[in-house]
């Protein structure tokens, strides 16, 4: 198979992919070998570069897929949006995902020390949309199940690795631009009566810093947005947005 043929073969294989495809996949689907197929692919994502093209290759939850590049999200947002009602999120349930995001694997009642509140029906909603998964139980009295984020996760922020997670600012500023929304408010005032945003993102960043090295950019000049509380405005309208944009809202659900 020439460069050629072998970069086409490449192409079609990944546009078909529901998932991002791997190296060894694709390497086993055109009998090539691996180095030469890292290579042709470093050589389509130069190509799909190009500003006027509107698609691009990337590297996510380690494979390797086709997306829309970001300068058009917002054409492609209308465009799905006519297509199907949007997916919802939460907001209690974003803080959620944070929490487990930075702390995984982390238990309920962890979780729920953290926030400040009860985070069973969250956690059942989190599961719904596959964006969480169990990893197991912990080896404490009770043994409560522990929780971790899925490759759907990685899917929906565009990312690679859990490692390439931002800082717990970045995160709510990456969870605004997939959202398409300002998740922003004047309110101080928690949401469902527990902790505040900003005590969220100190505890989250500051148990056990070692496993969250990179999330304790948490600037103290960096002033985090005040979620409104939920009894005084409606939650937001979060439309889905591209293959790669993560889901939004939905109301919480009281069962697990």
């Amino acid at each position: 198979m020439n460069p050629s043929e072998l970069k086409g073969a490449l192409e079609a294989i990944v546009y078909a992919a529901d998932e991002p495809a791997t190296l060894d996949q694709l390497a086993k689907a055109v009998e090539t070998d691996k180095e030469q197929v890292r290579a042709a692919l470093e050589e389509m994502i130069a190509a799909c570069a190009a500003e006027e093209r509107g698609m691009e290759i990337r590297r996510v939850a380690r494979g390797y897929r086709f997306s829309t590049k970001p300068q058009h999200h917002e054409a492609v947002r209308k465009f799905i949006k006519s297509l199907r009602p949007p997916l919802r999120l939460s907001l209690p349930a974003l803080e959620t995902l944070a929490v487990v995001a930075y702390k995984q694997p982390v238990t309920l009642p962890e979780m729920q020390e953290i926030r400040g509140v009860d985070c069973a029906g969250v956690i059942g909603t989190l599961l719904d949309k596959r964006l969480v998964t169990t990893a197991g139980r912990k080896a404490v009295i009770g043994r409560p199940i522990l929780y971790r984020t899925t490759k759907e996760f990685l899917i929906r922020f565009g990312l690679n690795d859990v490692d390439e997670l931002p800082s717990l600012k970045e995160f709510e500023q990456l969870a605004r631009e997939a959202l398409g929304e300002e998740l922003g408010g004047e309110s101080a005032v928690p949401p469902e009566g527990g902790a505040a945003p900003q005590q969220i993102a100190e505890t989250a960043a500051g148990d056990g810093a070692a496993e969250t090295a990179e999330v304790s950019a948490m600037s103290p000049e960096a002033a985090p947005v005040e979620l409104p509380a939920e009894a005084e405005s409606p939650e937001p309208s979060l439309d889905a947005g591209p293959a790669d944009s993560i889901a939004a809202s939905d109301p919480e659900s009281p069962s697990e």
